[in-house]
């Protein structure tokens, strides 16, 4: 088994599947950056309201991946993300065209239903090799990591030349170019990753849910994105108050954000080269409740509110950038897709309360006891991580097989579980399908391979 690198059907898949996942995130991110001073224009404005309105895709987004990754699997992964990608353009659409804070929470709604990102994964998983799967994810990352980074640059820049409306054609018109790039550039496919690799499964979710390792991850994305939703109910008012023009954010979030980029590398290296990867993963959620901690106590100025920034973004990239990665690693075998369909929900989940804790804290307490409460937030998810147990270096694989009978299936995990490098070996009879989780260091995949493809 070759595993130098992607093919050019895997590499188009990930550049094009990559840059629409970008594209979309994009649309949904610049928001973030300016809603705080557009948003007290619309008719029938209030913080709660505001909240409500920077975190009301994340509650439809959070309801709604599982079942579009479902219906991916019954009718077809390019027709359910094209669906879901004209369900956001309607969204922005009545958003753009609202006047009221009420008719942007509605258009904010429906741009959530639009929630394509499990089938997007999961066409990604079918155009891919399962040894090349993860380079092919990686890319999807990267690109959602860079969209963020734009959007916070482009998110002035476009609402201060066309206003807020304009904000929302112009996510409207990224979408009509999303979905060219779905009917035109992305490979078409054939399913071919089992449905229990890539795409949510609704009887294993409880049990996954309850997972003492998996569970401090999904708390730990959701208290992740509450913060940075909460955070943006009153960070661009902040920046005004101190005396940059909405204008010129950007020029604050470009220095900041690749500042953080710098500043997380040694997190990074440490973490792999040391192999200290749980001691730096909370040590990053400690910058990240420290970074809340000075936002609150610290006196309102522009370079005290750059630091703070340049903190709390470090810790944010890595920790997002990391923990799908730790939570592939602990995934059982053959449930990559539950396991993803829980975490991404609660990504977003936690974007829907935290901009409706944020609108609620600043209507009530004042918008600076909103960083005290997302710092108290993260002090839990700190005391969780303590939890976590000592990563072990592992890849998961799944292969097709043509073993159909129980017995035999146990025998053959059986002998799959004693090969060198071979930590955990899941055969699925009536799917015909065998998951692995190994250490790529000792693991040699050819035998297994042989192993499986002798079964007749």
């Amino acid at each position: 088994m070759s595993v130098s690198g992607l093919n050019r059907i895997e590499k188009k898949a990930a550049f094009s599947l990559a840059s629409v996942f970008g594209v979309r995130m994009l649309g949904l991110f610049m928001i973030l950056p300016v809603f705080a001073i557009y948003g007290e224009q619309l008719v029938g404005y209030s913080p709660i309201w505001l909240g409500l309105a920077i975190g009301a895709y994340g509650l439809t987004q959070a309801l709604l991946q599982i079942p579009m990754g479902i219906l991916s699997d019954k009718f077809g992964r390019k027709p359910v993300i094209l669906a879901g990608l004209l369900v956001f353009l309607i969204g922005s659409i009545v958003a753009a065209m609202s006047e009221t804070i009420y008719g942007v929470v509605l258009g904010r709604a429906i741009q959530g239903m639009g929630a394509i990102a499990s089938a997007v994964l999961a066409l990604a998983a079918d155009l891919s090799r399962e040894e090349q799967r993860p380079k092919v994810m990686a890319t999807i990352g990267m690109f959602i990591g860079l969209s963020f980074t734009f959007a916070m640059i482009l998110g002035p820049i476009v609402a201060e030349s066309f206003g807020l409306s304009g904000l929302f054609w112009f996510t409207g018109l990224l979408t009509i170019i999303a979905m060219f790039m779905i009917k035109f550039m992305v490979p078409y496919s054939v399913n071919k990753a089992p449905r229990g690799d890539n795409v949510a499964l609704p009887e294993q979710i409880s049990t996954l849910i309850r997972h003492p390792q998996l569970s401090r991850l999904n708390w730990g994305v959701f208290i992740l994105h509450m913060a940075l939703t909460a955070c943006f109910v009153t960070l661009p008012k902040q920046f005004v108050e101190s005396g940059l023009a909405l204008e010129s954010h950007w020029q604050i979030y470009l220095p900041t954000l690749l500042g953080s980029f710098f500043l997380m590398v040694p997190f990074m290296i440490i973490a792999i080269k040391k192999q200290k990867e749980k001691a730096m993963f909370s040590a990053a959620v400690t910058l990240f409740a420290l970074s809340l901690f000075l936002l609150w106590l610290l006196p309102m100025g522009l370079g005290s509110l750059i630091f703070s920034i340049v903190l709390f973004f470090t810790a944010f990239n890595y920790l997002e950038a990391t923990m799908p990665s730790i939570l592939s690693r602990i995934a059982p075998a053959g449930v990559k897709g539950s396991v993803m369909g829980i975490y991404s929900s609660s990504q977003f989940l936690g974007a829907f309360v935290g901009g409706i804790i944020g609108g609620f804290i600043a209507s009530q307490y004042g918008e600076q006891m909103i960083f005290l409460a997302m710092a108290l937030a993260s002090v839990i998810w700190l005391l969780l991580t303590f939890g976590m147990q000592q990563l072990k270096k592992s890849k998961s694989f799944s292969f097709a097989t043509t073993i159909t009978c129980e017995e035999k299936a146990d025998e053959i995990a059986e002998q799959l579980i004693n090969m060198p490098g071979v930590i955990e070996a899941t055969l699925v009879h009536t799917e015909a399908v065998a998951y692995l989780k190994v250490d790529d260091k000792t693991v040699n995949l050819a035998e297994i391979k042989a192993l499986l493809q002798s079964q007749t």
